[in-house]
């Protein structure tokens, strides 16, 4: 038996918004109504490739769906390697950030502040934790990809969107915790204070 072709190329959350918003705009222009916009949205959302997108366009000007974006470079380059064994490890202020960053610790605590250096506009960030602990601060407007990172005994919270924005930086966090935690947020802001 032969494997069938693949039906198109598959799209992303961006490009269903991307899509969402052209039909959003089209009601507003008067050109659907709000029970089209509706069915179509579902549509939209629903829709897996690039040619799923073609139906809810074709009666309207440009009908030919929403273009889709170039899937984005992945980090190349060798990764920077931060280890501590009971110690802790940080990074602040102004350094240098490549596109891949592996982190190991065994009881340590890491603490990597992105909040005021300039980063890639995509990185990568690896962890191998047992017990200790991780914390990304992360520029304002940044999102963080969290679901590649597996858990044991620890636990995972990110306080930053996952979704990738154009134009603002995007973290991708994957590896492991045995029973360590790991947290990504911004900083925050109190009284005119960053912590």
């Amino acid at each position: 038996m032969s494997a069938q072709p693949p039906p198109g190329i598959r799209i992303s959350d961006a490009d269903r918004e991307r899509a969402a918003g052209r039909l959003q705009q089209a009601l507003a222009e008067g050109r659907i109504t709000f029970d089209e916009l509706e069915e179509r949205l579902a549509a939209v959302y629903a829709a897996r490739y690039a040619a799923d997108l073609l139906p809810p366009f074709a009666d309207l000007p440009g009908g030919t769906g929403v273009p889709v974006a170039p899937a984005p470079a992945e980090p190349s380059g060798r990764p920077l390697v931060l280890r501590t064994g009971i110690g802790t490890l940080r990074r602040a202020g102004p350094w240098t950030v490549p596109s891949r960053i592996r982190v190991q610790s065994i009881m340590g605590s890491v603490v990597l502040d992105f909040s005021e250096t300039s980063v890639p506009p995509t990185v990568d960030v690896q962890l191998e934790l047992g017990a200790g602990s991780a914390r990304l601060l992360l520029p304002d407007g940044a999102t963080a990809d969290v679901d590649g990172v597996v858990s044991g005994m620890g636990n995972v919270r990110s306080r930053v969107g996952s979704r990738r924005v154009p134009g603002r930086p995007h973290f991708h966090v994957h590896g492991r915790t045995a029973m360590g935690s790991v947290a990504v947020r911004h900083r925050f802001r109190f009284a005119g204070f960053r912590f």
